[in-house]
């Protein structure tokens, strides 16, 4: 059997604190989306 995910992704993703800063970066630029006008709840 294989080993699909190696040891150092495997950490990134058990990882919270980069799980933190992941979704705090993407809910920016989420933000940034919406508030450019690109909302679209007219």
């Amino acid at each position: 059997m294989t080993q699909r995910i190696s040891k150092y992704q495997r950490f990134k993703m058990m990882n919270p604190i980069i799980q933190f800063f992941k979704f705090i970066y993407l809910s920016m630029k989420i933000m940034l989306v919406v508030a450019g006008g690109h909302g679209g709840t007219r």
